[in-house]
């Protein structure tokens, strides 16, 4: 598979939320109604999805499924940011800066844009096995990206871990031990499966949504361009090479090396600028990092995608 097939592949992402993106601005989809149309997904489409995916798979049958991939995920975004802090260490910036550039450079897309990717490139079972991995991504982000933000300040984060997609989550990892694919009625997972395949289109319209919103209010204040390019290169460079060396020599289902592959492909997610606004940290920085990588990715995404897999596979 060449760039431009991965390219083909990657495309039709940005395509959706550059709709979204295109929508907000003729106001087809206006800022009021973007409560409502998140906890649509969250709380409804996006728990159906992981449902979907999880039941009767047989990737999750194993023990060590349950466990080992939350805790590697943990793992490479408690590393991912420490990389990002000793990068920016020696810039003597403002706390607030340096935590927003640690906290969202350190965590790469983890959601809406790499599940699409992961079913073109690989299969429902691998799908379900990123959801499980994606706990462990959580737990980090509101743990020690909150820490981060606050030095320990950040109250009652835990919250944030038993609610929307963590949650559906774990349920359904319980029923899926209970074997619940073979005694629910077929029409329940029928419903599940077109709930779950609505959720990513309307969850990139609304990303593409977002970015508008980030782009039209520019804030006032200084702009800090050395964090932000050691914090890009970081999250488009060095991140990726950290991630796929720990694919290739740390011991692993294939499939969760091929999560790996995706995950170091990424850009900056976009929750953690909520996280900065949530604990006052700067939402600028925070907002430069995530557009500038996301521009970035529709090019490295291809080209780390090609190369990871050819790593992983030597």
């Amino acid at each position: 598979m060449n760039f431009f097939d991965l390219l083909g592949i990657v495309a039709p992402v940005f395509l959706v939320a550059g709709i979204g993106f295109g929508l907000r601005r003729i106001r087809w989809m206006a800022p009021e109604a973007d409560a409502s149309v998140l906890k649509l997904g969250v709380n409804v489409m996006f728990p159906a999805l992981i449902l979907d995916t999880i039941l009767g798979n047989p990737l999750l049958a194993h023990p060590s499924a349950l466990w080992f991939p939350p805790l590697l995920a943990f793992l490479v975004i408690a590393l991912s940011m420490l990389l990002v802090a000793l990068l920016l260490l020696p810039l003597k910036l403002p706390r607030a800066t340096v935590g927003a550039a640690v906290v969202t450079a350190g965590v790469q897309n983890f959601g809406y844009m790499v599940i699409p990717l992961v079913e073109v490139l690989f299969d429902r079972e691998t799908l379900g096995l990123l959801f499980v991995h994606n706990l462990g991504v959580e737990t980090a982000m509101w743990s020690i990206g909150v820490w981060v933000l606050t030095r320990g300040g950040g109250g009652t984060f835990w919250k944030h871990l038993l609610s929307g997609p963590p949650f559906a989550i774990l349920c359904a990892l319980l029923l899926n031990l209970l074997h619940a694919h073979e005694w629910l009625p077929l029409f329940v997972r029928k419903a599940l499966h077109m709930l779950g395949q609505a959720s990513i289109p309307l969850a990139l319209l609304l990303t593409g949504a977002t970015i508008y919103d980030q782009v039209r209010d520019r804030q006032e204040g200084r702009s800090h361009y050395g964090a932000l390019t050691l914090a890009l290169l970081a999250r488009v460079a060095l991140l990726p090479l950290l991630i796929l060396a720990i694919a290739r020599w740390v011991p692993m289902e294939e499939s969760l090396r091929k999560i790996l592959v995706l995950q170091a492909a990424m850009p900056a997610a976009i929750m953690p600028v909520v996280i900065c606004r949530l604990f006052h940290a700067d939402s600028r920085m925070s907002v430069q990092i995530i557009l500038a990588s996301t521009a970035i990715s529709l090019l490295t995404i291809p080209l780390w995608i090609k190369a990871g897999l050819w790593w992983i596979a030597l």
